[in-house]
């Protein structure tokens, strides 16, 4: 308690602050070594799903960061696993769609038309993107469907588009993307798969919505490429099974006619003559003429004129007939219209790279020998019935027996030191650094700043007078704290004597230097004293010769 008294009120002040200063950031240091490590819980989150969740971690009270503007979640690693169970429980994440719960909300009675219209639409976008988010490759999914109104007095209807956005988590082949075009088009009425583009997260085009059966050059490409692909792995998976697995390498390039052609053609067989039609007309007509006997005539007049008979009269008679007959023959014709759609294979190049046979040893020495002529034989025969070898066509195929290069040995990446993870390796790296900062606080700030604290010069109390020759003193009680000089920052002044110690000091030093007594008979015993005294009580040998100062004065 003496000690504390003597320190004074400033020295007090200051160890009290650092005191405090100390245990704050101790108390932080165990306070983040015993918290758990935040862990991710959900990144590329909606704003909408992003206050659903947080919504639910402060009503169970579950400590969490937010960062990413908010859609990037941390919650304590120990509950990361319970948190996405119940949270998916309930459907959350949504991906920030609506449904047909829109029309759940009752709405007032005032409601347009119109915004019947845009909720229907928005229902129907919601309900889309979480079928298509059920496909496991698809992360996310937005869809835009344009739903054209019908202008009054127009016979033609303009047909609804769509447009869908995925976040993929994988690849997705062509024929998945023509699965969500076919799915989106019987979804809406009107629309057809051909007016669907779909594109992904990069604005890569999955699928450009052409016309149907219509190929553009990058969807011949795209054709191409995987016609290629598909021979490619069949002859893979063909030869893997005797030769083994990542022994051979094919690659396959085709040639393909993409033109679209169409052929319009008309037969006609003379000899294949066939009755249509008949029509017959038959006429037959007899015509008589007669003269009387007092017709006027040369014939009349001569002896028994000729066509006159017994009753003295005469005449003439005709008959005709006429018959018509038209036949009608058909002709056998035959029409054959040919539609030639793109992709005819014109030309296939087959290379195929084979590795050899390694044995090892009995002692663990490994040797390569090729493959024989017979062995190379056998499989060009098999790699020409996978792809449809035609000589006629000009394909070609190559099969060499090379040796494969050997990988060099990667280094295991998630080896362990001492049995931790990376995880648990990062967590004592992040221990080990809290402790040498705690360390360098201690040595590089608390040791000098209690250092200089205590080195402050001491208020000497009021009651202490230094003593003088005889009876007299020195200096007044109080002049001392007046007079204090600071000694070194590096010293620590011993405690401060009462007035009777104080007084006896003074005197014995008074008697030791007194020019009476030591006048003629100063040797080198006594200087040697008087050093050791000044070296032992520096602070009253500082204090005399203050006296020696006031009484000049």
């Amino acid at each position: 308690m003496q000690t504390l008294r003597n320190l004074g009120a400033t020295r007090l002040v200051a160890l009290a602050a650092v005191g405090f200063a100390l245990i704050a950031f101790f108390t932080f240091i165990v306070t983040r070594l015993a918290s758990p490590g935040m862990t991710l819980l959900y990144s590329g989150l909606d704003p909408a799903d992003s206050g659903q969740i947080v919504q639910r971690m402060d009503t169970q009270g579950i400590p969490y960061e937010l960062r990413g503007d908010g859609s990037q979640i941390y919650v304590p690693q120990d509950q990361v696993a319970r948190l996405r169970l119940s949270l998916a429980s309930e459907g959350i994440p949504a991906g920030g769609s609506i449904g047909y719960e829109i029309f759940d909300r009752a709405d007032a009675l005032g409601t347009t038309n119109f915004v019947q219209q845009i909720n229907q639409i928005r229902a129907l976008e919601g309900e889309l993107a979480r079928t298509i988010r059920s496909i496991h490759q698809v992360r996310s999914a937005r869809v835009h469907l344009v739903m054209p109104k019908r202008e009054l007095f127009s016979r033609d209807r303009a047909e609804p588009t769509a447009s869908v956005v995925l976040a993929l988590q994988g690849g997705l082949d062509k024929g998945q993307v023509s699965a969500i075009q076919h799915l989106i088009a019987s979804a809406v009425p009107g629309m057809k798969s051909k007016n669907v583009s779909v594109i992904d997260n990069n604005g890569e085009l999955l699928a450009r919505g052409a016309d149907e059966g219509g190929l553009d050059t990058a969807n011949s490409e795209d054709m191409r490429r995987s016609y290629e692909a598909r021979l490619s792995q069949a002859i893979e998976q063909l030869l893997a099974q005797t030769l083994g697995a990542g022994k051979v390498r094919a690659e396959v390039t085709a040639e393909l006619d993409f033109n679209h052609v169409t052929t319009n053609k008309e037969d006609f067989n003379p000899d294949g003559q066939v009755v249509r039609s008949t029509n017959s007309i038959e006429e037959t007509g007899t015509t008589q003429e007669r003269q009387g006997a007092n017709s006027v005539s040369v014939a009349n007049n001569t002896p028994n004129p000729p066509g006159q008979d017994a009753n003295g009269t005469s005449g003439s008679s005709s008959q005709t007939g006429r018959t018509e007959e038209i036949v009608n023959y058909e002709i056998s014709k035959t029409v054959r219209t040919e539609v030639k759609a793109g992709g005819e294979v014109k030309r296939i190049s087959a290379a195929v790279l084979v590795d050899g046979i390694h044995q090892v040893a009995a002692d663990g020495a490994k040797t390569y020998q090729p493959r024989s002529t017979e062995e190379l034989a056998q499989i060009d025969a098999l790699v020409k019935s996978a792809i449809g070898f035609d000589e006629k066509r000009g394909d070609i195929v190559n099969v060499v027996n090379m040796k494969f290069a050997e990988p060099a040995p990667l280094e295991d990446s998630g080896t362990t030191l001492l049995g931790l993870d990376k995880t648990d390796l990062m967590r004592l790296a992040e221990l080990v650094v809290l402790a040498i900062v705690a360390m360098l606080v201690l040595l590089l700030v608390v040791r000098p700043l209690l250092g200089r604290i205590l080195a402050m010069p001491s208020i000497a109390p009021a009651n202490i007078a230094l003593a003088g020759p005889g009876d007299r003193l020195a200096l007044p009680p109080g002049a001392a704290a007046a007079l204090a000089i600071p000694g070194p920052a590096q010293t620590q002044l011993p405690a401060v004597p009462s007035a009777s110690e104080a007084e006896a000091i003074a005197a014995e030093i008074d008697q030791m230097i007194d020019i009476n007594q030591v006048e003629g008979r100063v040797r080198a015993s006594s200087i040697k004293k008087i050093s050791e005294l000044v070296d032992q009580h520096p602070e009253q040998a500082v204090n005399l010769i203050r006296q020696w100062v006031y009484q000049e004065q």
